[in-house]
């Protein structure tokens, strides 16, 4: 079963209008909205934001109004209205809104997606393998077509149904991740489907690394749990999240204590401590050079913008 979008432009700008409406409902101000759909959060900006260095975990982002940009390693990938970008594997990345204004604000969505579900799914699918020659990429932009657009719509106004939504939200999710399955970003959820590949080897790892980040890491006790060698592995990491593992664990270090500064009002110090630093003056060094400003001055300037 492949996907064909025939749709007339007109009738997927409609259903694009539609969806932002939807959103705006829900996202009256600016602010990133978690909602009682513990996957779904809704996204409102008014204007043009500075780059920020974030993880992109799995999931479907979808821009309904405005424009975003993300820096994925070297490439720049750009998105807006009626776009999807399916990020096939948690990626630190610097993203940010280009476009956007008070009367026409940047509209979006996240739906995080659940790997155990994509590999369970396509398996009941019985869909076939990637093709060999199609390479894995981290991150695809799509066009929305009217029908994925319509039960996004359906999962958001569930928001104003708190009795339905827990019975018919996964009903919906799972509508969703069949869809994707067998429409334009197919071919990277097959990767990451696909038994012993290294898309999903490299995915495992990468989880692993999320949960076990302030530990220290030992890259070949790393590689071989990916049933990989230590160069091996090293160059699949590199390739598909465009970072080296031990860059990748200080990115998450130096987000979760950003986090913890910025939202539990946490010092410097113990923040340092608690994401696996022992040296206060290395965080310090570090943070600045990723964050562009000392924790205190960064915190500071997040807290006025």
């Amino acid at each position: 079963m492949i996907y064909r979008n025939s749709e007339p432009l007109s009738t997927i700008a409609a259903s694009t209008d539609g969806l932002a409406r939807a959103i705006a409902r829900f996202a009256q101000s600016d602010g990133d909205y978690a909602t009682a759909i513990p996957a779904l959060s809704l996204h409102r900006r008014k204007g043009p934001t500075e780059p920020l260095h974030c993880i992109f975990n799995l999931g479907l982002g979808v821009v309904a109004q405005g424009n975003k940009q993300a820096l994925v390693g070297e490439e720049v990938v750009n998105y807006g209205p009626g776009q999807s970008m399916l990020t096939s594997i948690d990626l630190p990345v610097i993203s940010h809104v280009t476009r956007g204004s008070t009367e026409e604000p940047m509209l979006g969505l996240m739906l995080t997606l659940d790997s155990r579900q994509i590999v369970k799914t396509a398996a009941e699918m019985q869909l076939p393998a990637p093709p060999r020659t199609s390479a894995f990429a981290p991150i695809t932009i799509e066009t929305l077509d009217g029908a994925m657009i319509g039960v996004l719509i359906r999962l958001i106004e569930l928001l104003d149904q708190p009795a339905l939504a827990p019975h018919l939200a996964p009903l919906y999710q799972h509508e969703i991740l069949v869809r994707l399955l067998v429409g334009p970003h197919r071919t990277q959820l097959q990767h990451l489907a696909a038994n012993g590949s290294p898309s999903q080897q490299i995915a495992r790892a990468v989880a692993w690394l999320k949960q076990n980040f302030s530990n220290e890491l030992r890259v070949d006790d790393l590689a071989a749990h990916a049933h990989m060698s230590p160069s091996t592995f090293r160059q699949h990491f590199r390739n598909i999240t465009g970072t080296s593992p031990l860059q990748y664990q200080k990115q998450l270090r130096l987000q979760e204590a950003r986090q913890l500064m910025l939202s539990l009002g946490v010092d410097a110090g113990s923040a340092a401590v608690q994401v696996g630093y022992e040296s206060a003056s290395q965080f310090s060094r570090e943070y600045s050079r990723l964050f562009g400003a000392p924790p205190q001055q960064d915190v500071r300037r997040l807290r006025l913008s």
